[in-house]
């Protein structure tokens, strides 16, 4: 006697769990949208980049937030210290940074929860209570970070640091709060696009080239420094290039962005030119500060010469 046979059609895999119905459907994008039922292949470059281009924003996003106010004080004085002879701690961090935030982007892509409920669910109430008090503390001091680079940049154009801030807080909370993902991305990402301005700058000092390349993928060690000193900023710039708040933000922006495990390839190509950019930042301040400290021991140095 033959056994039954099931021939119904196979049902489609979904994640294991979707906070609601606002999280399942369309994928819209800054630059693109894809629709919840578009399960065209990719077959052609057009498509792809169309494709990317609706993805992009979660590892742009995240990447470039972290040059913020305190990454570029740290980098300024690493470059004004010892000039470029710290940029392979640069390279050092690539893969740390992508193999952290290519996790949180398939826990979020394949559980469509954000990283506190996982923490909470796996490891229990205490560690997930730990876990968001610790960012809440963090991310509270980052903050703070932030809104000291702008008063240091409003003293410098002469503009009043009360209303300054005041607007810088207004416009921050309109971005964060408008209710609309699509404004926010297009707003971040304009903001992303604006920190390549640091490419012609870098480029206006004429950088030692040679030099920098030899800097960044030979490890050195400044010359008759201490080693307390040099240890305090490499310590610097691992914590303002890896941070807590980036991991609970990409998986929580993986889930907003309504991106599912078929567009990993595409979210991962996202995560690469983010980490690419923040280097990109990075490399730039520290080339600019150490030509900057340069020019200024040139200057006090002159009339001690003439005298």
């Amino acid at each position: 006697m033959s056994t039954p046979t099931d021939v119904s059609p196979p049902i489609a895999i979904e994640r294991s769990a979707v906070l609601d119905h606002a999280h399942v459907g369309d994928i819209k994008g800054a630059l693109g949208t894809i629709a919840l039922h578009d399960t065209a292949p990719r077959n052609t470059w057009w498509a792809r980049v169309r494709t990317l281009l609706a993805i992009l924003g979660p590892g742009l996003i995240v990447m470039v937030g972290d040059n913020d106010a305190g990454a570029f004080g740290t980098y300024t004085q690493v470059g004004q210290n010892y000039g470029t002879t710290l940029l392979w701690t640069l390279l050092l961090l690539v893969p740390v940074l992508f193999v952290n935030q290519e996790m949180v982007l398939r826990l979020g892509a394949v559980t469509g929860v954000g990283h506190a409920r996982l923490i909470f669910e796996r490891f229990g109430k205490f560690w997930g209570a730990f876990s968001v008090v610790d960012l809440f503390v963090l991310n509270a001091l980052t903050i703070v970070t932030e809104f000291i680079g702008i008063t240091f940049v409003l003293d410098f154009f002469g503009v009043s640091k009360v209303a300054g801030v005041c607007i810088a807080a207004a416009l921050t909370m309109a971005a964060v709060s408008t209710g609309d993902l699509r404004r926010f991305e297009r707003f971040a990402v304009a903001l992303c696009l604006l920190s390549l301005l640091l490419v012609p700058v870098l480029v206006s000092i004429h950088p030692p080239v040679h030099q920098m390349t030899r800097d960044l993928f030979v490890p050195g060690w400044p010359a008759h420094a201490k080693l307390s000193d040099v240890m305090l900023l490499v310590i610097g710039i691992v914590g303002t290039t890896i941070a807590p708040w980036q991991l609970f933000f990409q998986q929580s922006y993986v889930i907003d962005k309504r991106i599912t495990p078929r567009f990993m390839k595409y979210e991962k190509a996202d995560l690469w030119i983010g980490i690419v950019l923040v280097m990109i930042g990075a490399i730039a301040m520290i080339a600019f500060a150490r030509r900057s400290s340069r020019g200024v021991r040139r200057r006090a140095t002159s009339p001690m010469r003439a005298a």
